[in-house]
């Protein structure tokens, strides 16, 4: 059992700006990278959200692996496409404009693709995909990340989790949102294994023989142990994740002209990230009127939740239902975090001189 902690989100975001703006992040930039953190909390995606504020960006802020002011330039720019360098910024920031200007010049000219190279970490892929659906778009929303899988056959980690991410409007019913690492598991759920003191599942990942592995501390460490790639090992189809992992990298860093595989930074390296990122954003009234579109994936969506049930099963979800549902219940009871990191973040914010001394607005145990 591991104590859970509900904040109001306005008391965590006002925390988050003032931490990042103790490390020279400017307030406007601050509340994206904030915003975007607790995105993940209220989904339930708590691997991206408040536990990395501190162990991820306030320490690589600290050491001065990211730049704190995103410098952000367009390398190249057409009608439908641009390339932007992110300066080493934080990656929640140059990810958000990235994905503004595609939907921009989707607006304009029906598409807009952005590849963003000279990034860092940015959060959880849906967050950028999501925007879209303000305006009626789909959204697509790719990063490639630090090598923590291992490739079909392989033994040591070469690429990342390399997160795809799409969005898709719908009517009266819950949008489609689809995030998906194309590891068996993002990193950021083993450490939230590793805080709450369990074993991962069997298939997760490998120790640094190729064996694979219950302990979360054996598959985290660069290049000692790693990740699976989705689907596991080959009986299972695994091939097909490591061949999604290496499509993602094309994108966000072949396309873009930055780094790839091991050439992209660990947490703990003194280097730069070095990440890159690729977002799409497609008009749909391009196509056919958006009314016909959203209720036509109503009835797809309908279709799907009404098959005949597995036993002891009742309902079908959609890709990012749980999420909504999440949000739902968050957004009225307060945003859940673990003890363990409201623990680290008092730690932390001491040592910093900015104490983290919110008063949660109710406990419960899971």
């Amino acid at each position: 059992m591991v104590e859970v902690l509900r904040f109001k989100k306005e008391d965590l975001l006002a925390y988050v700006v003032k931490y990042m703006g103790k490390l020279g992040v400017p307030q406007e930039d601050a509340k994206i990278v904030g915003d975007v953190l607790l995105s993940a909390d209220i989904r339930g995606t708590d691997s991206h959200g408040m536990i990395r504020l501190a162990s991820y960006y306030g320490n690589r802020l600290r050491n001065k692996f990211i730049n704190p002011l995103t410098p952000i330039k367009i390398v190249s720019e057409t009608d439908t496409t641009a390339l932007i360098d992110g300066g080493n910024g934080c990656g929640q920031v140059v990810s958000y404009k990235a994905m503004k200007l595609a939907i921009e010049k989707a607006k304009k000219s029906s598409v807009g693709i952005v590849t963003v190279k000279h990034s860092d970490h940015y959060g959880i892929a849906a967050y950028y995909a999501m925007m879209a659906l303000e305006e009626d778009m789909l959204g697509v929303s790719m990063t490639n990340s630090q090598p923590l899988v291992a490739p079909t056959y392989g033994k040591t980690a070469v690429l990342g989790t390399n997160p795809i991410a799409v969005a898709a409007p719908s009517y009266n019913e819950y949008p489609y949102v689809l995030d998906m690492a194309t590891s068996t598991v993002p990193i950021g759920r083993v450490k939230v294994y590793e805080k709450e003191g369990k074993k991962i599942p069997l298939g997760w990942a490998i120790d640094s023989d190729g064996n694979i592995t219950e302990d979360p501390k054996k598959c985290q460490s660069g290049y000692i142990g790693a990740l699976m790639p989705l689907g596991g090992t080959d009986i299972m189809r695994g091939y097909k994740g490591y061949g999604l992992a290496l499509l993602v990298d094309i994108l966000c860093g072949v396309l873009p002209g930055g780094s790839n595989l091991t050439e992209i930074g660990f947490p703990h390296e003194p280097k730069e990230a070095d990440v890159g990122h690729f977002f799409m954003a497609v008009n749909i009234n391009a196509f056919r009127p958006v009314i016909d579109f959203k209720k036509q994936m109503d009835h797809v969506i309908k279709m799907l939740k009404d098959a005949p049930k597995a036993p002891g099963r009742d309902r079908i979800y959609i890709a990012g239902e749980k999420e909504y549902d999440n949000a739902k219940y968050n957004e009225e009871h307060g945003v859940p975090v673990i003890a363990p990191v409201i623990e680290d973040l008092k730690k932390d914010g001491e040592k910093m001189g900015l104490p983290f001394d919110i008063s949660p607005v109710s406990k419960e145990n899971k």
